[in-house]
């Protein structure tokens, strides 16, 4: 008897859980009902990409020790890194370093591994051409300014919906004054940096 009341117990809170599931699923699903749909005029109009997006990886040359972690941390081993060693000096030569970003899967080991900070992420995502091997790009392709949507003057730059207002889904009617939801990153590093020296403090501790 008390198995059998310990598997209805457990059937009963299974169908809870189920049930919750679904009303949360269907309740997303509600909220878009209520909105209407927003249409970007690209490529005239362009959503801003968010803060952390992983886009076109730049490279720069002059920093690059040919150390190869980024190759080793690649997933796919994509990286190439032509290297020679030079005898007086002891110390390896950059050639050539290359990235195919038709292979690339933008995960940012690569970036985030990298002990002189060569290579950094960009918001730049356009990069679709009609020979594949155009995407085979060199140090010196690699190492070309991003594009911004926010400073090309041919573009009507559009906030996504982590920039808008709260209660605003159209980006169509907020004004670049319009102050977003939530914080960007360097906004709550500076409003949690005097939380933080106050940890820090041996008198407010001693005060305390």
């Amino acid at each position: 008897m008390k198995d059998f009341l310990q598997k209805v117990n457990s059937y009963i809170k299974e169908a809870f859980g189920a049930g919750k599931y679904l009303y949360d699923g269907l309740s997303v699903t509600f909220d878009h009902l209520r909105r209407r749909p927003v249409t970007v005029q690209y490529p005239y109009e362009k959503l801003i990409p968010s803060e952390r997006y992983r886009g076109r990886i730049h490279y720069e040359f002059d920093k690059c020790i040919a150390c190869e972690v980024c190759v080793r941390v690649c997933p796919i081993n994509l990286p190439v890194v032509d290297w020679v060693m030079n005898k007086e000096t002891k110390k390896k030569e950059l050639r050539n370093y290359s990235i195919d970003f038709g292979v690339c899967i933008f995960c940012g080991n690569c970036v985030e591994y990298c002990p002189t900070n060569c290579l950094s992420m960009t918001e730049e995502y356009e990069l679709a051409t009609f020979d594949r091997h155009n995407l085979n790009f060199d140090n010196v392709a690699l190492g070309r300014l991003p594009t911004n949507v926010t400073t090309d003057p041919s573009v009507k730059p559009l906030r996504e919906l982590a920039y808008l207002p709260k209660g605003v889904m159209d980006p169509h009617e907020v004004s670049s004054s319009d102050a977003r939801v939530g914080k960007l990153p360097e906004e709550v590093y500076d409003w949690m940096k005097p939380k933080t020296n106050e940890m820090s403090d041996p008198a407010v501790k001693l005060n305390k």
